[in-house]
Order: structure tokens, then C-alpha cells, then sequence
């Protein structure tokens, strides 16, 4: 059954991304950011949390989800490191998935060989 949930929240969020792109004049890049600080907010009202446990990594994946993670990452390094950890604290929560993803990008370009856009 938690699969199940996974798939209907995690789809559920990209149909309004979709949405999103389809119906209104916003670019990809502002929808992503729109994702992403609706993640932070969601999370300072306390709100993703649930969400994350109900549905796993159908509300973790998402870009949703990454704002969830940021924003529990500053909260625990201001817990820690006072005013500092909010400078630093979304970075070291995120680093492993943003090295990951630095990782695949470039084997995914050593394999892949690009054409001119001319």
C-alpha cells in the first residue's frame, strides 16, 4: 500500500507541474522554483512533514522534497551552529544528492555525445 501512495502523491505533484506549464505563462525555471520554496514553506508550517512519512519518497523525490530537506537541514545547523548553520545548513543536508547528481551529469556526458545546435 505504500507504494501505492508514493506513486498517487509523487504523480499527484507532477500533474500540478504540468498543469503549471500548460496553463499558465510560467518558464520551467520558475516552476521549479516555485516547487522548491513551496517545499521550505510547507516544511516551516509543519505541514511536509506528515506528507513525507504518509507517502515516502513520493513526497521526498520531488522537488518539493528538496525544499523539505533544505529547510530541515538549517533548521538543525542553527540548533548547532547558532546564526551561521542558516548559511550553511542547506548545503551540507542536500550535499550528498547535489554531488550525486554533479556525478551522474558528468558520466551521463562522457557517454553521451553531443551534436551542434547550429
Amino acid at each position: 500500500m505504500r507504494f501505492f501512495w508514493a506513486f498517487l502523491v509523487g504523480g499527484g505533484l507532477c500533474v500540478i507541474g504540468q498543469l503549471l506549464i500548460d496553463l499558465t505563462a510560467l518558464t520551467p525555471a520558475r516552476i521549479l522554483v516555485l516547487f522548491v520554496v513551496s517545499g521550505v514553506a510547507l516544511s516551516a508550517l509543519g505541514w511536509y512533514e506528515p506528507l513525507a512519512d504518509f507517502a515516502g519518497a513520493g513526497a521526498t523525490v520531488p522537488l518539493l522534497g528538496f525544499g523539505h530537506l533544505l529547510a530541515q537541514g538549517v533548521l538543525s545547523a542553527v540548533e548547532r551552529h547558532g546564526l551561521l548553520g542558516a548559511l550553511t545548513g542547506g548545503f551540507s543536508a542536500a550535499a550528498g544528492g547535489i554531488a550525486a547528481s554533479l556525478v551522474c551529469g558528468v558520466l551521463a556526458s562522457l557517454a553521451a555525445r553531443s551534436k551542434d545546435q547550429c
